[in-house]
């Protein structure tokens, strides 16, 4: 039931950006973005919620409370991750060298706590495991302080996922 609430607002937050960015002839019938080739089976909203689930679960074994998605949070994230996949610019800071704190305001969002970023990695779970090996992806990641989260996946046009996960104090 978990991952159906996040699905559906995933999608409600990105449509908007998705149609601004997605050619048509990318969409399938109900608008969704296929994956652009046949390597990544996996839709960018599956993998979205599929990031939040594991977060939630890494939280969960460390004591720490389950974050609740936010819209603002998934929109800026899906525009970093948008940014990240078009320019192969890997990096923290985004368009006109904005950053997470930035990307975060513009899309509504007062006060952002933290941002992981990652790209290459073919499934949530191996996202997530690199993240929780990396002190400060972990660290952000396990931040109690943190009561939520927005996710963002777009796969290049080769196929390679851009992951953005931002993490939020209210």
């Amino acid at each position: 039931m978990f991952d159906k609430a996040v699905r559906d607002l995933a999608l409600l937050a990105i449509a908007p950006l998705l149609g601004m960015v997605v050619p048509a002839a990318a969409l399938a019938a109900g608008g969704m973005p296929l994956p652009p080739t046949a390597d990544t089976p996996v839709s960018v909203v599956d993998l979205m919620s599929q990031v939040v689930t594991k977060t939630n679960q890494q939280r969960h074994r460390h004591g720490c409370a389950e974050l609740e998605v936010d819209q603002n949070l998934i929109v800026a994230s899906a525009r970093q991750s948008w940014y990240m996949a078009r320019t192969r610019n890997f990096s923290h800071l985004g368009w006109g060298g904005s950053t997470f704190v930035e990307r975060a305001r513009v899309a509504g969002y007062e006060e952002p706590a933290g941002e992981n970023i990652a790209w290459g990695y073919g499934t949530a779970e191996a996202v997530m495991r690199a993240w929780m090996h990396s002190p400060g992806h972990r660290e952000n990641i396990l931040n109690c302080g943190a009561r939520s989260i927005g996710t963002g996946v777009t796969y290049a046009a080769d196929g390679t996922p851009y992951y953005t996960e931002v993490f939020g104090w209210d």
